[in-house]
């Protein structure tokens, strides 16, 4: 792993091992064939149970619901080490595990647990989260038309979910709804149930190796024993929200690692003027700054899964580290682009892929912005949104 200030010095034996593991897997299995898949369109939905088997589904689970109970900073190294190969394996991966398999665990019955979270982690399921409609998703409460009726022990939801993460591979989706109150409500959904819709989002120039979705629910009934009963106003999907921001920001660094290491073999190697362009000033301050915010952000990512491991994790320092390391990472991957010049628009390389990639993970969960104003809030006092 790219680390000047020696953070696997600080990782448990069973930390490195773990990171270990996963680059030797996804550099064997992922790696050579990301390009294909990327420029296809498609999500290596063959690899599900491999990732099952190397614990990468719900590994700081209790093992009594199918996880392994690692620490935080070993799912963060999984992260990193998938987003290193593409944001869309992270991605998948990141809602599995935060956006479906959290809520559950943190929100639903104990009945709810046992059924779900064991096939969640052997991969024999696969789940969504769907909270955005297609009107904006910084404002979730605002923008939300999904509606929940009660009738009876049956609950009514009508209504639309967009830019989905596994929708259209999912067999179970945990979707969020106002009721008749105004209350934000949580219900696991199974995708077979009539009324319910996926439709695969196309023509994206961005996270292509990722199935994404539109969900149209019209009239999907859903049991009164599917709703998670724990889950109560919008502070309960923005708790998953905080899981998914923690493995992104780890995920990123693995993304700039690649570029970074792309671009620096490429300059070593071309000549310009008689002589290398690494060499050359710009050039080495073009790596210097990748150098530096990777090495800025390990140290971030690293605090943080200590803090959340100590129960001492907030969301304000969790939008500190989404927004420092993607974007970094994201800049780091326009200089990788330009040191490669013509060659850096190609998928013969790395770095645009990961360019377009992370022009996505820039956006979601919480946009650059957004996060900035949370910043501020803490700062000031002072509510700007």
């Amino acid at each position: 792993m790219l680390d000047l200030y020696r953070v696997e010095d600080l990782l448990t034996p069973e930390e490195r091992a773990i990171r270990q593991a996963a680059r030797r897997f996804l550099e064997a299995e992922a790696l050579p064939h990301i390009r294909d898949w990327w420029e296809a369109g498609t999500f290596p939905t063959h690899l599900i149970p491999r990732f099952a088997e190397l614990g990468f589904l719900g590994p700081t689970l209790p093992p009594e619901y199918g996880g392994a109970g690692v620490s935080s900073a070993a799912y963060g190294l999984i992260a990193y080490e998938l987003e290193r190969v593409d944001s869309g394996l992270r991605s998948f991966v990141s809602v599995q595990n935060s956006l479906v398999m959290y809520p559950i665990f943190a929100f639903g019955s104990e009945e709810q647990k046992r059924e779900f979270l064991p096939k969640l982690a052997r991969g024999e399921m696969v789940g969504c989260f769907g909270l955005t409609e297609p009107d904006g998703g910084s404002d979730p409460y605002g923008n939300m038309k999904t509606r929940a009726r009660r009738e009876g022990d049956t609950w009514v939801l009508n209504g639309t979910k967009m830019w989905i993460t596994n929708g259209h591979l999912a067999q179970i989706a945990i979707l969020w709804a106002k009721d008749e109150e105004g209350v934000v409500r949580g219900f696991i959904v199974p995708t077979d149930t009539p009324g319910f819709k996926a439709v695969e989002v196309k023509r994206k120039m961005s996270l292509r190796a990722s199935a994404t979705s539109e969900l149209i629910l019209e009239d999907v009934r859903v049991p009164e024993h599917l709703r998670l009963p724990k889950a109560e106003g919008l502070k309960a999907p923005l708790s998953c929200l905080t899981q998914a921001r923690f493995g992104i920001a780890w995920g990123v660094l693995g993304a700039l690692e690649a570029v970074y290491e792309e671009a620096r073999a490429f300059v070593k190697e071309r000549f310009s003027f008689g002589e290398p362009l690494a060499r050359k000033q710009l050039v080495q301050e073009k790596l210097a700054e990748m150098l530096a915010w990777h090495t800025e952000g390990l140290l971030l990512a690293w605090r943080l899964a200590r803090l959340k491991d100590e129960g001492k994790l907030s969301p304000v320092q969790v939008s500190l580290a989404k927004r420092q390391n993607t974007w970094k990472a994201l800049q780091g991957a326009r200089l990788a682009r330009e040191l490669l010049g013509g060659s850096g628009i190609t998928l013969e390389y790395h770095a645009i892929r990961h360019l377009l990639n992370l022009e996505t993970v820039y956006t979601y969960e919480g946009t650059h912005d957004v996060h900035t104003l949370v910043l501020g809030r803490e700062a000031t006092g002072e509510n700007a949104f």
